[in-house]
């Protein structure tokens, strides 16, 4: 069975097992019990912002085919389409992603958001999925070849690359305090590959979702965690999802209950995404 399959699998042996939501749960609140959803109705539209971000939200530049998909955009319709109202995207920016909701340009920044502390206190927050990071290497490098797990890595003996400046610098130094550290500069590649395939290091971080492009793109590679191409990778995990403005209980309540109904898809949604990034 692969990895995705695992995923689909696990989730709709979630769905059966977890305690059924409350109809009334799902149900769009009564007028009155939201001024959120009550403005939106009369509006007409729910504004969402957008930026891409795959495999949660993927734009299409095409020109053909439906402009916006994967999990983020399914369950923002789904919202829509509970709301009875049409779903409108507004194009943001990293640095207004979050802004554009204390001014109320958006009702929901669908764009991809990791919870984190500084951002706890500003928004609140529909989870669906996380991220994750991945250590990889040379298969043919005995140093990494012979490491088990992500700890087998922390070694004197070892070599770690990571970018100086990077998202993963502080974790790897936390992470591997026994290994040589080797920090290199930021090159705009999604991981420092060009330490690895030299030899100077003998593993290096990568986000879990690149891993998988890199992988079928780089031949020669290993990974860890090894278990399902380390989709399922805990290390360094931030949960994801997309944020409303604060203080919402009822607008939130809602769109969380909805986002448990559609765990499933939006499970077998990011599958569909990761599976073309190959």
């Amino acid at each position: 069975m692969t990895i995705f399959r695992r995923m689909l699998a696990a989730a709709a042996l979630l769905a059966l097992l977890s305690p059924a939501v409350p109809a009334m749960a799902q149900a769009v609140p009564a007028p009155g019990a939201s001024k959120r959803i009550d403005a939106i109705r009369k509006a007409g539209v729910l504004r969402v912002a957008v930026l891409a971000n795959a495999p949660w939200l993927v734009e299409n530049t095409t020109g053909a085919g439906q402009h916006w998909s994967g999990p983020a955009w399914v369950l923002a319709s789904a919202y829509a389409k509970r709301l009875g109202v049409k779903l409108q995207p507004v194009l943001v920016s990293h640095e207004t992603k979050i802004p554009v909701l204390a001014a109320n340009q958006v009702d929901i920044s669908i764009t991809p958001l990791a919870e984190t502390p500084s951002r706890e206190p500003v928004v609140d927050f529909v989870l669906y999925s996380n991220t994750s990071v991945c250590m990889f290497g040379r298969a043919n490098d005995p140093r990494f070849a012979r490491a088990k797990t992500v700890g087998d890595l922390n070694r004197p003996d070892v070599t770690i690359a990571y970018f100086i400046g990077g998202a993963e610098e502080g974790w790897v130094k936390r992470r591997f305090p026994k290994a040589k550290l080797l920090g290199v500069a930021d090159s705009g590649a999604t991981a420092p590959l060009e330490e690895i395939m030299s030899g100077r290091a003998d593993a290096a971080p990568i986000n879990r979702i690149p891993w998988v492009p890199m992988s079928h793109k780089v031949k020669g590679l290993a990974v860890l965690p090894r278990a399902h191409d380390c989709q399922d990778s805990t290390e360094k995990a931030q949960p994801v999802g997309m944020a409303i403005a604060k203080h919402q209980p009822v607008f939130l309540s809602w769109l969380r209950a909805v986002e448990k109904t559609m765990h499933p898809k939006l499970v077998a949604s990011e599958h569909q995404v990761v599976e073309a990034m190959k």
